[in-house]
């Protein structure tokens, strides 16, 4: 991209302020934290609802950005640099798009549904890409960000754009349509995805189709209430299994773990193989079929590209490796726009300040060869890559030049070659082309574990802290609980993630949780809930922040910083107003107001107290009368304080149903890992956590045989079972078995039989078509974890910390 400073402030209306306006951007940002900014950096101060860029100005200054398009200018910043004042800054990067995408005369097109989006583009992509040079957004850069960002990264001429558009909310679309301006209009499935965001179906549809308005053709599945209310004088082509009247009538046939697809239209009649036998997989593949035969592709060539296709990898994965290594899986696809994306998951993820990447051949994206890989090394450079290690003809030639390059010609190469010693201690990024089978890089890099692995969506917990912002005002802190290895989860991967998001505090239960984060980088003041007396020199010596609950841990922690004669330092006073856990209650505050007087070795950070009922709107008159006597208690201590310490007193569900009193801080535990006290705040909360293993075994077993220990289940009929490798020794509780629980394959239940076993367990599959090495879900989103809880008489949080470790975890972003 190139766009001069003139002509961006003529495409969003701003006003400028500055000193210069000889300036053009080549580099487009909304993100602080990339390492990619730099002085060819334009970048947008997106204020949100949660979120206010504007705040982060001065550091991005500091790392050399000189031009802003801001909605108002910091007043300490004003004489700096150089700003664009625009009433709103996405309105302005949106238009600035529109702008650009004028620039392209191919026809671009615009994909939405609400599933299948992705796949359909990816699809279309690999089966167009022998006779076509395509352009397309990366991963799921489908929102109103994502879309005028991929815009604005288009560089050089194509045959195609294929751009997805998602939404969650009326009034999105047509934003998406003007950057878009397709030509041509693909419909997937339409489901109960962001259903939330409407009143009903029937206007998330009319939302959706607005993409659509200036299309002169359109593909989608024959349906005749949506076909009517598509723009009248767009051609419609659509398919079907049923309707005959179709353009394109199709029919299914499914034999081992393959589809064949007969396609009839007026001019043909075919057939293709696809290597999937799922509902979503076979419409997506009929949908890519019905848009190449529009292009005139022939019918050979269709057979032979769709026999061929492949799942698609939606997701960066984060996996422990070898030799306390990390590594970062993205091996199925490379362009630079993705790899763009992968480096900045790189930094935020990193375990270790030593960056490695194995990077294929790139696909050219219509530049020159040579312009491309100069902007790869310009890339690596910023992102501070300390070894590359390439793998492809071309890549090899391009970068051979950089000093810290390792060239293979080969995967085998690679392998062949491969000495698990040289890689220690190090944050690794696996990102290559499909046909170059990174995966089996990934395989030998990769710690090894068992086949159950419990799987966490950073994404869905970026969305679930952003819905817990939404309810407090933009100058609250807010403490995010990482105790118990983050409720289950993870500790340091997580940790590093609200670190990127810039929370205030994290909170662990104990010194050597906190140590470790520490170890890891983790630089986040962290808050130690339950400190032993004996941590309290640990803790200082790795700048932790102790809870005082105590007048003998008061004393023993001044004692000790007496003796190391340190000033201030920062500690947290724990009140009991009620919960009669820990905490200094009402009789104690005249004592503890005397310790605390005049003292200068520590600093009372905040003053806080944990809400017993929070929860339980039957039970407000006790929660009032906490908060009562929290202000009571807080009044004591702030006439003896030199300055006025932070007050807290909401956990999770007191963010959502007090947050009138969410004071300066507010605590967010188990409502960032999808769980929540209600019906009302579960339907907003994203799943985290998915825990799922393989079919072991299937076996028929014959009437009065018996399944598992102590004969607990007796076979009446003839019956088809299925062991899988998991038991109570991963955590799974006993009482979750004998027929009360069950397990999902193939997207079916599958009910548990007999006794948990130590590390199995065994499922009835009679009328499930699966096989040996069939992927379970064992929870996730069915069967809910709150499901579970319920049945074996538990609370979630029970569930999610006693998930073994043993079971390996991966994390993964979109």
């Amino acid at each position: 991209m190139k766009l001069t400073i003139n002509h961006i402030i003529s495409l969003c209306k701003g006003v400028f302020k500055g000193n210069s306006t000889e300036f053009t951007a080549t580099h487009v940002s909304i993100d602080s934290r990339s390492l990619q900014n730099g002085n060819n950096t334009l970048f947008f101060a997106i204020k949100g609802q949660n979120h206010d860029a504007h705040l982060y100005l001065e550091e991005l200054i500091t790392k050399g950005v000189r031009y802003f398009v801001v909605e108002y200018i910091p007043q300490h910043l004003s004489d700096k640099v150089n700003y664009i004042i625009v009433e709103n800054s996405l309105n302005a990067l949106q238009q600035t798009a529109i702008g650009y995408r004028e620039q392209f005369d191919f026809p671009f097109v615009g994909i939405t549904g609400s599933n299948g989006k992705t796949i359909v583009k990816e699809w279309l992509n690999f089966l167009l890409s022998p006779n076509h040079l395509i352009v397309r957004n990366p991963k799921s850069y489908n929102s109103q960000v994502g879309v005028p960002l991929s815009i604005l990264a288009i560089e050089g001429n194509y045959d195609f754009g294929i751009f997805e558009a998602g939404i969650s909310l009326p009034n999105e679309m047509s934003n998406l349509e003007h950057i878009i301006q397709p030509k041509y209009g693909i419909l997937t499935n339409i489901g109960s995805v962001h259903d939330e965001g409407f009143s009903n179906r029937e206007l998330k549809i009319k939302e959706k189709i607005k993409l659509f308005e200036n299309c002169s053709d359109i593909f989608l599945e024959k349906n005749n209430d949506i076909e009517i209310i598509l723009p009248k004088n767009s051609q419609k082509h659509t398919w079907s299994f049923t309707d005959e009247n179709a353009n394109l009538f199709v029919s299914k046939k499914i034999t081992n773990g393959k589809t064949e697809l007969t396609f009839k239209n007026k001019d043909n009649t075919f057939s293709v193989s696809i290597p999937f036998v799922d509902e979503n997989a076979i419409e997506n593949a009929i949908t890519c079929v019905n848009f190449m035969l529009f292009l005139g592709e022939k019918i050979a060539f269709i057979q032979n590209r769709v026999a061929e296709l492949y799942p698609v990898e939606l997701r960066l994965q984060s996996k422990k490796g070898i030799n306390n290594c990390l590594v970062i899986d993205d091996s199925y696809s490379v362009d630079y726009q993705s790899l763009k994306i992968a480096l900045d998951f790189l930094e935020q993820q990193k375990l270790h300040d030593k960056k490695t990447i194995i990077l294929s051949d790139i696909f050219t994206s219509g530049i020159p060869v040579e312009t491309l890989y100069n902007q790869v090394k310009l890339l690596l450079s910023k992102n501070k890559i300390e070894r590359i290690i390439t793998i492809g003809e071309t890549i090899g030639k391009q970068l051979n030049d950089l000093p810290n390059v390792i060239s293979f010609a080969t995967t085998q190469e690679f392998l062949q070659q491969f000495n698990t010693q040289s890689f220690q201690n190090e944050t690794i990024l696996v990102k290559g082309a499909r046909g170059f089978n990174f995966h089996e890089i990934v395989v030998v890099l990769e710690e090894k574990n068992h086949e159950t692995i419990l799987e966490i969506n950073l994404d869905a917990i970026s969305h679930n802290l952003n819905f817990y912002k939404s309810k407090l005002k933009p100058e609250t802190k807010i403490m995010v609980m990482v105790k118990a290895f983050g409720y289950g989860n993870g500790g340091y991967e997580i940790a590093k993630l609200l670190e990127h998001h810039k929370v205030d505090y994290l909170g662990v239960a104990f010194a050597d949780e906190g140590i470790e984060l520490r170890k890891t980088g983790i630089t986040t003041p962290i808050m130690v809930l339950n400190p032993e007396n004996s941590s309290f020199r640990a803790m200082i010596a790795y700048n932790l922040e102790p809870e005082i609950y105590s007048i003998t841990g008061l004393q023993a922690f001044l004692k000790i910083a007496q003796h190391q004669n340190i000033s201030d330092y920062p500690i947290h006073i724990k009140l009991d107003t009620g919960m009669h856990r820990l905490g200094f209650e009402p009789h104690l505050m005249n004592e503890l107001c005397l310790l605390l007087k005049n003292n200068n070795f520590i600093k009372v950070k905040s003053v806080f107290s944990h809400l017993a009922a929070s929860d339980d709107s039957t039970l407000d008159d006790f929660t009032q009368l906490q908060f009562q006597r929290f202000d009571g208690m807080y009044s004591e201590l702030e006439k003896v304080l030199p300055s006025k310490p932070i007050r807290h007193i909401l956990n999770t569900s007191g963010i959502f149903n007090y947050a009138e009193k969410q004071m300066e801080m507010v605590r967010l535990g188990i409502g960032l890992y999808g769980i929540g006290n209600s019906e009302q705040e579960l339907k907003v909360l994203e799943n985290v956590s998915t825990l799922k293993t393989i079919i072991s075994q299937i076996r028929e077993v014959l009437p009065e045989e018996s399944i598992g220990y102590s004969r607990r289940f007796r076979v009446t009929q003839k019956m088809k079972v299925a062991t899988i490798p998991i038991g109570y020794a991963d955590g799974i509780r006993r009482a979750w078995g004998n027929e009360k629980g069950f397990v999902t394959i193939n997207n079916q239940k599958a009910t548990i039989l007999g006794s948990i076993c130590m590390d199995m367990m065994m499922v009835d599959v009679t009328n499930i078509s699966c096989k040996e090495g069939d992927e379970v879900i064992v929870f996730g989103t069915n069967p809910k974890v709150t499901d579970m809880a319920a049945i074996v008489g538990t609370i979630p949080y029970e569930i999610l910390t006693s998930v073994s470790q043993r079971v390996k975890r991966i994390f993964y972003k979109n």
